[in-house]
């Protein structure tokens, strides 16, 4: 049975549910952290290392945590200050530009790195400690979620959240000083601790963004907003193991299958079918890095009769098949890490 205009009027915001649904699939395949505290005039400049670094490992996600000082970004064009309690984030490992002052040193962090294995956090100084200090908490992730077209279509170029003074930022700001506070301790564990708070910094960095979307967005959360799509997506993210047609889309929406067909294409530039085909794959994705089910088995799952056609469709959505996608994750951290070394 359709949903009445009665229904839809009453349903509350579902993007909501979409983005519970969506939060709790994301896992790190992989983090790495490292404390870089330049002083007096510097600059560094990430373009050509992370352009190195994401051919080796594509979906490498850069951010830096600024706790102490303030300093400059560039990006994109455009020079913008940075303070104590901002987040950078880089979603497509863009290269940037950092610095203070002007006609300083260039340092390479990310370069000198040390080789790992690391028993503790390297530390890398630059400057004469006598002049200003800045502090800044850089690091990478691989996030998988990233593998799910819409969501990583409706995430920007750069990320920039101040952390001191915006009260929906106040958890995140507590979880980085916890970051700082196992940083300065270097006690046992204190690598393993930093690799799960990356983890929730990153989770709540993703909630910020969608539930504060700017209006007159597009695109997904454009969608997620939108009463009749809000809903439907809703019941594909909660139900993907449904057998999901246009039909029964349309009706749980309250649309007709071609003003539904026709939302998709304008919000999300994909169809219905396509979409959950999508979420699908995202979430055999998830099973093949968080469990050891067969491969058989989680491509049944995401609908596919054969494994061979699941490894087709696979490998066209995320550029290796199954078991190569699985080996990736598997490696983790020590493939991320080796990518600095190689």
């Amino acid at each position: 049975m359709a949903a009445t205009p009665h229904e839809l009027i009453e349903t509350p915001d579902r993007s909501a549910d979409v983005l519970a649904g969506v939060l709790a699939t994301i896992r790190l395949s992989g983090a790495l952290q490292f404390a870089f505290e330049p002083c007096g005039a510097w600059q560094s400049d990430t373009t050509l290392p992370l352009a190195t670094l994401s051919a080796r490992m594509p979906g490498i996600m850069p951010f830096h945590i600024v706790v102490e000082g303030d300093c400059w970004l560039t990006f994109d064009g455009e020079t913008r200050a940075v303070e104590a309690g901002d987040v950078l984030v880089f979603p497509f490992a863009d290269g940037h530009r950092l610095g203070s002052g002007r006609g300083g040193q260039t340092v390479s962090p990310m370069v000198e790195l040390p080789p790992q294995p690391w028993s503790a956090l390297p530390v890398m100084q630059y400057g004469d400690e006598d002049a200003e200090r800045v502090r800044i908490l850089c690091g990478f992730v691989s996030i998988g979620a990233m593998g799910f077209a819409p969501l990583r279509h409706a995430m920007p170029r750069l990320i920039h959240i101040n952390t001191r003074g915006a009260n929906d930022a106040d958890w995140l700001g507590t979880m980085i000083r916890q970051m700082m506070a196992e940083i300065d301790s270097r006690r046992p564990g204190s690598l393993t601790m930093l690799e799960r708070l990356t983890e929730l910094v990153f989770l709540e960095l993703l909630r910020l963004r969608i539930v504060n979307r700017e209006k007159g967005i597009t695109g997904w959360l454009a969608a997620l907003a939108d009463p009749a799509l809000g809903r439907c997506l809703a019941l594909v993210h909660t139900e993907p193991e449904r057998a999901w047609t246009v039909e029964t889309m349309a009706s749980q929406s309250g649309l007709s299958r071609t003003a539904l067909a026709d939302r998709f294409v304008a919000l999300l530039g994909t169809t219905p079918m396509r979409y959950v085909r999508d979420w699908r794959l995202y979430l055999a994705s998830v099973a093949l890095t968080t469990t050891t089910q067969p491969i058989a088995a989680i491509g049944f799952a995401a609908g596919y009769g054969t494994e061979a056609a699941f490894n087709r469709a696979f490998a066209r959505a995320y550029g290796m098949p199954p078991a190569a996608w699985r080996q990736q994750a598997t490696e983790g951290t020590a493939r991320l890490g080796s990518a600095f070394n190689d």
